[in-house]
C-alpha cells in the first residue's frame, strides 16, 4: 500500500500543478523512489491511494508492470493514512506493507524491506516500523517519534525533547488490525498503532542505510546532493 493522496501542502508551490508523489528527486520521481524497490523485494502489486490531482497519478502508473499497480479512488473525500488503508483494504493480503509516499532510502546492505518481511513475527507484533536513525538522515527536522529497546519494542517520545529514530514510513500491518474500521472513516494509522503499543506489540527495525525525507523544495536538494554522495 503506497500512501500517495497528501495534498502535499508544504511542498507548494510545486504541488500547486503537480501532486507530491511526482516530484522528481534525481532520475526518478518520489513514487518511482518508492515503487522500484518494492519490486525489487518481490512485491508483485501494489496498491496506490490518490486524491490530490489524481489525475497525473494514475497517467504516471498506467504502464507499470513491476509491481503492478491498483488505483485506490480518494478523489471525493481524502481519508487520512489509516483510513485510505481501509478503503484498499480488499486489494491487500493479510499482512501487507504500507509506504508513504514522500521518503525513500538507500539500501547499505541487504534490502530493508526484505529485512522488514523477514522480521515481522505475527506471534510477537501487530506492526512493525522500519526507523531512521535521527543521526545523518537527510531533510528530516523533527524532533523524533520512537525510543527502542533490546527486543524491539517501542515507546514513543511523549514529553521527551528529542528521540533517537523518526518513522521512516515503512510498516506491516495486518488486515485483522483494522477490524470495526468501515470504508469511509477518516483516522490515522497512528491510532492503531497506539493499541498495538499499549499491548506490547508495537515493533520497530532500524533502518541500514540512507533515509531521505522530501517534504519541503529544499529538501529536493538536500535529497539529490546525499545521493550524488
Amino acid at each position: 500500500m503506497v500512501l500517495a493522496a497528501g495534498l502535499g501542502t508544504r511542498m507548494r508551490p510545486i504541488t500547486d500543478r503537480i501532486p507530491k508523489p511526482l516530484v522528481r528527486v534525481g532520475s526518478k520521481t518520489l513514487l518511482d523512489h518508492v515503487l522500484d524497490p518494492l519490486a525489487e523485494a518481490g512485491v508483485t502489486r501494489a496498491v496506490v491511494n490518490v486524491h490530490h490531482l489524481a489525475d497525473q497519478i494514475e497517467a504516471a502508473v498506467a504502464g507499470r508492470e513491476r509491481p503492478e499497480v491498483v488505483i485506490s479512488d480518494e478523489r471525493a473525500q481524502i481519508l487520512d493514512s489509516g483510513g485510505g488503508v481501509a478503503r484498499a483494504l480488499p486489494h491487500l493480503g493479510e499482512t501487507f506493507l504500507i509506504r508513504n509516499a514522500d521518503s525513500f532510502w538507500t539500501d547499505r546492505g541487504p534490502s530493508n524491506l526484505v529485512r522488514m518481511i523477514e522480521a515481522f513475527d505475527p506471534d510477537r507484533m501487530d506492526t512493525l516500523l522500519l526507523l531512521a536513525p535521527m543521526e545523518g538522515s537527510v531533510g528530516f527536522d523533527g524532533p523524533g517519534d520512537f525510543f527502542l529497546d533490546a527486543d524491539g519494542r517501542l515507546t514513543r517520545r511523549g514529553s521527551a525533547a528529542r528521540a533517537p529514530y523518526a518513522y521512516a514510513g515503512a510498516a506491516i500491518m495486518r488486515k485483522a488490525d483494522f477490524a470495526g474500521r468501515a470504508d469511509g472513516e477518516i483516522f490515522s494509522l497512528n491510532a492503531l498503532w497506539n493499541a498495538s503499543l499499549a499491548k506490547g506489540r508495537l515493533r520497530g527495525l532500524v533502518l541500514d542505510g540512507l533515509w531521505l525525507h522530501v517534504g519541503t523544495p529544499d529538501a529536493i536538494g538536500e535529497a539529490e546532493r546525499a545521493l550524488k554522495g
